[in-house]
This record gives C-alpha cells, sequence and structure tokens, in this order.
C-alpha cells in the first residue's frame, strides 16, 4: 500500500516529538507532498502528527 502524505499545518509551536516525526516523514515545509509505503512504523507516525497532515491512499 501505497500512501501520499501532505503537510497541512505547520511544525512551529509544536513538540520537539512532532517536529522529529515530521522530518522523518520527510515533511520539510508547509503543503510537501510524500509518496511513503505503508508500514506499520510509518502507520504509526501518521497516527502521531495526524492533526497537521493529510492522508491519502493510492493503490
Amino acid at each position: 500500500m501505497i500512501v501520499k502524505i501532505t503537510q497541512v499545518k505547520s511544525g512551529i509551536d509544536r513538540s520537539l516529538r512532532q517536529k522529529k516525526t515530521l522530518v522523518a516523514l520527510g515533511l520539510r515545509k508547509m503543503h510537501a507532498v510524500k509518496e511513503v509505503e505503508g508500514t506499520p512504523q510509518i502507520l504509526g507516525m501518521i497516527k502521531k502528527v495526524s492533526h497537521l497532515v493529510k492522508v491519502e491512499e493510492l493503490a
């Protein structure tokens, strides 16, 4: 399963853990888009910052 992640809110004024999670997902700027494999580890990271990102499932 491929997942498309788009950052829709800023990481500014968030906890260090949330900022590092965004970077680990490959999202460094607002409206950045990244397509990643939907492994359990990636889905867990997405869940932790779900209020900052928009997720779409591809294929």
